[in-house]
């Protein structure tokens, strides 16, 4: 069981990369965040944004440090994006790192029995269907012979700035005339059809059977790719499926607020570990 976690602790952290798996066309690293003391620590595994077309494990170092130096081991994975292959294949790899975290977390100081996942933005859209269907088999398709009895079961989801609903986020960029981002999702999303197999609001619009564990949504009021109001209408779902989600709008707020230091930057770091706090806490009354 992870030791008694306070959120508002300060420690050193260490930071390194490791080979995460290989791919036909290249190898996804992972990149460490280890908090140095005794553990065990929160685990964390950190999903990156790019509208499932660019970026990698270093879009989200400054939540993925602050978090670490509060006592968490974060783990950023690199994941594949649509110009290399479209969905579901982030979600397999996402699903696979769930698994691979929970083997390696004891070599790194960290609680293997109840990880997290962070997400951010199509990051988040991510977490969201990996918290949602951790057993599904579109997802769970890539092996871990290590440790094959493990599964990607999550404690907790949190996201900033998830995209919670790709059909409605995708007229949204029709609407408002963004035509790399109309690309964007249409390459990750090939079929087409898959935009609505694989959407978070629909899953739940449709009443599958998913899990939901606690879900923590981060959302720029202004933000000019996801509306607030698309996570608002999401939360409030998700609610009403029986999950528990907290949202906490930032006012004044583009979707890459946490790009820059600021206020409203620490609060978002601050939101992040008083929810890891309150999951854990709840977890240890469980228990």
């Amino acid at each position: 069981m992870t030791l008694a976690y306070n959120p508002a602790a300060q420690f050193e952290i260490k930071e390194w990369d490791v080979e995460f798996r290989r791919t036909p066309a290249r190898t996804l690293m992972a990149r460490v965040y280890q908090p140095q003391g005794p553990g065990p620590f929160p685990t964390l595994l950190d999903l990156h944004g790019g509208a499932w077309h660019d970026k990698d494990r270093f879009a989200n170092v400054p939540m993925c440090q602050a978090a670490a130096k509060s006592g968490v081991l974060v783990v950023a994975i690199d994941m594949r994006n649509s110009p290399e292959a479209p969905y579901p294949a982030s979600v397999q790899d996402a699903n696979y790192g769930v698994r691979w975290l929970k083997m390696k977390a004891r070599e790194w100081k960290g609680d293997s029995e109840n990880l997290g996942v962070l997400g951010s933005s199509s990051g988040g859209h991510v977490a969201e269907l990996l918290g949602m269907r951790p057993r599904d088999p579109r997802y769970t398709v890539i092996p871990l012979p290590e440790a094959p009895a493990l599964d990607a079961t999550v404690a907790y989801v949190a996201t900033r700035s998830p995209i919670s609903d790709c059909h409605a986020r995708y007229e949204h960029m029709v609407k408002t005339n963004r035509p790399e981002m109309v690309m964007k999702s249409k390459e990750y999303f090939d079929p087409w059809e898959s935009i609505f197999e694989g959407n978070p609001a629909l899953i739940l619009e449709r009443g599958e059977k998913v899990t939901l564990p606690p879900l923590l949504i981060m959302q720029g009021e202004l933000d000019s790719n996801v509306p607030w109001q698309l996570q608002d209408k999401f939360a409030q779902a998700y609610r009403a499926a029986g999950g528990e989600c907290e949202l906490e709008i930032f006012e004044g707020c583009e979707h890459m607020w946490i790009s820059e230091p600021g206020p409203q930057t620490d609060r978002a770091h601050e939101v992040l570990k008083a929810f890891i706090a309150k999951q854990l806490r709840a977890m240890r009354r469980a228990a």
